[in-house]
């Protein structure tokens, strides 16, 4: 349902988007030496994309490729470019942000962080060099087109259908802006969307699907369930499937920065639980410092639940991605 108030602000939103998006056809755009793979989006947060820029990291990896990231880094603390070191913890957290650390760690590849995604592309080639086998990856890259972008990849949610755009719902732009996609990516249980896609799309648009899996080392424990992402609906689902008994899910705003109090709240509610385990997903266990593990692991160990995202057909997407590079 859409609250009156915001129906007009819909339409001021809609006018921006078209006339940033008409100003970004004309103008310039910032260029690197290395070729540059955009992952993105729609919509607000949860369509997968961190996965996919982990997925494709690693695909390039295993083929000879350098890739390494370029993010925004949401929420951290500071504007100047630089590479993301692999601590964890809140402190880390706010210095380079949560995607970016998840990022590093689970595809062990160089990770820059910066306001202008451009000058973060600059210091990565400065810094480990701009050979011929050196990609680019571009996290949430769709709506920041300031820097220019060999294959634009759109990851899209099927509620991406159905919503509206800012602020009476999660649409960053209209589906119209599909015209920009090179590939689209989907669910390989929502390949049938395909069909609708086709009538914003290009001709020549690539539609990739990927499986999505989530484990559990030990899912047969009673567990308080927590996390900050944007769609928590779909984690509490994941883990009851892998069969995760929840005694409490207990969800904060995407992004949401831990602290002390929130770690006791969540003590305290295990403990009167009696439960077996406290489960969350890696963007929100690499935000956990030291003392916030301990005070959870004194009442029930703390359990990573694993994402993990395959490709369709691996060896396709591999040859029409290095097609679109042209390398």
């Amino acid at each position: 349902m859409i609250l009156p108030l915001l129906a007009p602000l819909e339409l001021v939103y809609a006018s921006l988007v078209r006339a940033r998006n008409a100003r970004f056809d004309r103008m310039a755009t910032q260029r690197l030496r290395c070729p540059v793979v955009s992952i993105g989006n729609l919509s607000v947060g949860g369509a997968g994309k961190t996965p996919l820029v982990i997925c494709l990291a690693r695909l390039l990896q295993r083929e000879g490729f350098r890739p390494d990231v370029l993010s925004r880094g949401y929420g951290r603390s500071r504007k100047t470019p630089e590479r993301v070191k692999i601590a964890g913890g809140a402190a880390d957290a706010e210095r380079f942000g949560d995607e970016p650390l998840l990022i590093a760690r689970e595809a062990c590849v160089p990770v820059y962080v910066g306001a202008s995604r451009y000058a973060a592309g600059l210091l990565a080639e400065d810094e480990i060099g701009a050979e011929s086998r050196r990609v680019h990856l571009l996290d949430d890259g769709f709506q920041h087109r300031q820097l220019a972008r060999n294959v634009d990849i759109v990851v899209v949610h099927p509620s991406d259908l159905r919503e509206r755009l800012l602020p009476a719902g999660r649409l960053r732009e209209p589906l119209s802006g599909l015209g920009r996609a090179d590939v689209i990516v989907l669910r390989q249980e929502d390949k049938e969307l395909e069909t609708s896609l086709r009538a914003y799309t290009r001709k020549e648009c690539l539609f990739w699907c990927v499986r999505r899996t989530v484990s559990l080392a030990t899912p047969g424990e009673r567990a308080v369930a927590f996390c900050a992402i944007a769609r928590p609906g779909e984690f509490f689902t994941a883990l009851a499937k892998v069969g995760v008994e929840m005694v409490e899910q207990i969800s904060f705003r995407d992004h949401h920065r831990y602290t002390a109090a929130d770690m006791e709240r969540l003590a305290k509610l295990g403990q009167r639980h009696g439960c077996d385990a406290f489960v969350v997903t890696g963007k929100d266990e690499v935000k956990l410092d030291a003392a916030m593990r301990l005070r959870l692991n004194a009442v029930a160990p703390l359990r990573t639940a694993t994402l993990t995202l395959e490709l369709e057909d691996e060896s396709a997407v591999l040859g029409q991605l290095l097609k679109l590079l042209r390398i």
